[in-house]
């Protein structure tokens, strides 16, 4: 398994400080989003998109000979629209629409607008992991040796739709799939626990055939990228691969870690600057 260089370190912790400046500008200037879990999965997806994945800028609804990603979770839509804006899909400034009326940058990810970088709209939760299931299989017909990933939240586990496609996947050994759960303990009206228990999510879904690790910094940057590693030489070994990825919402914002009052609510202008002035500038403001 290869890690990363000290250099790589750096440079990867330089990106995830400029996204998580545009989240915060983002829900703040429309006064709407969801900032807390888009903070928390900054790691996950700038390991994805800058490290990890073999994706191609020039962007094909097919994904032929290209991995592919595919997120569940939509409404933490500000952390991917920045990260695909930073990594080559289209201009930053256009992250200066966001929710507003006729924009491609959507509250949720959708495809009628036609945004590079989103291949299916995921505004209700529990679906996009039976897309990639279906897309992971695709590729194996086609003999394409490229991978699927897909992330959900910890409080999407409540859905029954993810469960089946949960064990479709083990049972039909889907073994070009990696799954994230972003395991935050946090959903929009309280704990996990409190709303309803996951229970042991390790022991649930290795019962169901899946290779199961565990990144137990999801907020750090090498931490994240040896954990998807790490999953990628799990694959092709007639098992799906889950990375269970333990975040904190609202991360690098102190007034808004760790709870879940900020799962969908928007910064004032007072904590828009004080939010701003722990986040460093490195690539820029859109």
């Amino acid at each position: 398994m290869n890690t990363l260089l000290p250099m790589e370190v750096k440079n990867l912790q330089e990106i995830c400080s400029q996204v998580r400046r545009d989240i915060v500008r983002m829900v703040h200037a429309v006064n709407s989003g969801h900032p807390g879990g888009s903070l928390g999965c900054v790691e996950f997806f700038v390991s994805l998109y800058f490290k990890i994945m073999s994706h191609s800028k020039e962007f094909n609804i097919d994904g032929l000979n290209e991995d592919i990603f595919f997120l569940s979770n939509g409404h933490i839509s500000p952390v991917f629209y920045s990260v695909l804006a930073r990594s080559g899909y289209f201009p930053t400034e256009e992250l200066n629409t966001f929710r507003k009326i006729n924009s491609r940058l959507q509250g949720h990810p959708a495809t009628k607008e036609g945004l590079p970088g989103v291949r299916i709209a995921s505004g209700s939760l529990g679906q996009a992991l039976s897309v990639a299931i279906g897309t992971a299989t695709t590729k194996k017909l086609n003999k394409d040796d490229k991978l699927i990933y897909c992330l959900c939240g910890d409080g999407e586990m409540q859905e029954g739709q993810v469960w089946e496609a949960i064990m479709y996947a083990g049972s039909k050994e889907i073994d070009n799939l990696i799954l994230t759960i972003d395991v935050n303990k946090q959903q929009i009206c309280g704990s996990t626990e409190e709303i309803m228990s996951l229970g042991d999510l390790n022991k649930k879904i290795s019962t169901f055939n899946w290779d199961v690790i565990e990144v137990d910094n999801g907020n750090n940057i090498k931490s994240v990228c040896d954990g998807i590693m790490n999953a990628k030489s799990k694959t092709k070994n007639k098992k799906p691969v889950c990375i269970l990825m333990h975040t904190e919402m609202g991360y690098g914002v102190d007034f808004m870690m760790g709870s879940h009052k900020w799962h969908g609510v928007a910064p004032n202008d007072e904590e828009l600057e004080r939010a701003l002035s722990q986040i460093k500038e490195t690539l820029g403001d859109y």
